[in-house]
């Protein structure tokens, strides 16, 4: 709290609002104590002006195009760090020493299988369920199965609990993938790294040996290091407002997977790559452009431009580099929707309408590409990021519990309705 004060004027009184300052970004009014001392409520719609809550996990600079986990630029991570490391820091709040990490890592890989009677959930579902509708059900389902780490009052259940869903996601993920195609489940294997395993389960068969590429590897570490987390977003924010209930970590994840399932949300490379096919080929860009060009179209580029970042999204530089090797070590001669994306990608680098206006690939378009090209249906694309988004809504979570002026979220409204009317009886109306 800084020694600065706004006035608010209301009626010909006044009242002093203090002014708090962060770490870093903008000086924040305290509202606080406004409703009991002015009796007036602020207006935010979308929360887009508003603090919720105090956090030091994540740091978004728009204008900057900056991107920090715990003070580390996104960039530095992704280049020298892994996944399961960059978990490690996001939620203790330091990287790991060698020993730290060593036990982490084998922490997290001994809880990766799931309890065996939970595959009996999978089969309650329709084979063409979407994933996602499947993840929300399994992952609240988690609370029926390890009743050991529901006290979210107990530290050490908070710990577990976090394990658990770091470890765990990843195979209900799987598990969700191979019960839509039909294969049989695939358990996971200690020996592979967190990525690896990931990939080893979705895409091996009982038939043959698979063998996780490392190319492929590093691509899909790098998909989970760059969602790992990304300040108060709506899924975020959904996983707070659940956990300020008292609702157990199993179930505030699951809201967070319902809500980051929204096209607005988790949705927007799925439905980059549905727009590349919409395209279909080379040839009919220039249509696409044109549209994209004209106000009236009612059509825009999926996977350009952010809402946040107002020059560049630093995670797409990185998700580059993972989508030319990727593209380099499967090739994209013979794929028409790679062929497109990739004459989409130069053209948004070079065309003056784009540059101007700062439509640059962001990270959702590099990684629907990556995902693509992988051998994932576009509807696994979302449970991926659920994945990588687990540890970001875990470190969340806990700061909420440990925050000891955390209170139940209850926003206000501005209400719009009728008055108070009397009741009319049916034969009157």
């Amino acid at each position: 709290m800084s020694d600065r004060k706004a006035t608010l004027t209301l009626d010909g009184k006044e009242f002093d609002l203090p002014v708090m300052k962060p770490v870093l970004g903008p000086d924040v009014l305290d509202i606080r104590k406004l409703y009991g001392q002015a009796d007036v409520f602020t207006f935010d719609p979308g929360f887009t002006s508003t603090a919720a809550c105090e956090s030091a996990i994540t740091y978004i600079d728009g204008d900057l195009g900056e991107l920090l986990y715990r003070g580390y630029p996104i960039e530095q991570l992704a280049e020298k760090s892994s996944h399961l490391e960059t978990c490690f820091l996001l939620m203790y709040g330091e990287l790991p020493t060698a020993a730290q990490l060593a036990d982490f890592n084998t922490r997290v890989t001994r809880h990766t299988m799931v309890h065996e009677q939970m595959m009996n959930f999978f089969r309650g579902f329709r084979r063409d369920a979407h994933p996602m509708a499947t993840m929300v059900g399994v992952v609240g389902a988690m609370s029926a199965f390890y009743h050991d780490s529901l006290d979210i009052t107990d530290a050490w259940h908070r710990e577990v609990a976090s394990i658990r869903m770091i470890a765990k996601l990843p195979t209900i993920a799987a598990m969700a993938y191979k019960y839509s195609v039909g294969q049989p489940f695939v358990y996971p294997k200690n020996s592979l790294s967190y990525a690896g395993n990931f990939l080893h389960m979705c895409f091996s068969v009982p038939a043959e040996e698979y063998v996780v590429s490392p190319i492929l590897e590093k691509a899909m570490d790098r998909i989970m290091m760059l969602h790992a987390d990304h300040e108060q977003n709506a899924s975020t924010s959904t996983v707070r407002l659940a956990g300020s209930s008292g609702a157990n970590p199993f179930a505030c994840i699951a809201a967070g997977i319902a809500c980051l399932w929204g096209p607005a949300h988790g949705g927007a490379n799925q439905a980059c790559l549905e727009m590349l096919k919409e395209i279909g080929s080379v040839d009919r860009i220039p249509e696409f452009i044109a549209k994209a060009k004209d106000k009236n179209s009612g059509f825009r580029l999926m996977g350009f431009g952010h809402r946040v970042y107002k020059n560049f999204d630093p995670r797409a530089k990185v998700m580059k580099e993972s989508a030319d090797e990727v593209l380099e070590l499967l090739g994209v001669h013979n794929n028409p929707l790679l062929q497109v994306a990739k004459e989409l990608e130069r053209i948004a680098l070079e065309d003056e309408y784009f540059v101007s206006k700062k439509l640059y690939p962001n990270v959702d378009f590099y990684s629907g590409i990556i995902l693509e090209a992988m051998g994932f249906p576009t509807s696994m694309f979302t449970p991926i990021f659920a994945i990588s988004r687990t540890v970001g809504w875990i470190s969340q979570w806990k700061e909420m519990i440990s925050d000891p002026t955390g209170k139940i979220g209850r926003p206000r409204q501005l209400y719009v309705g009728p008055t108070k009317r009397d009741y009319t009886d049916l034969r009157s109306r």
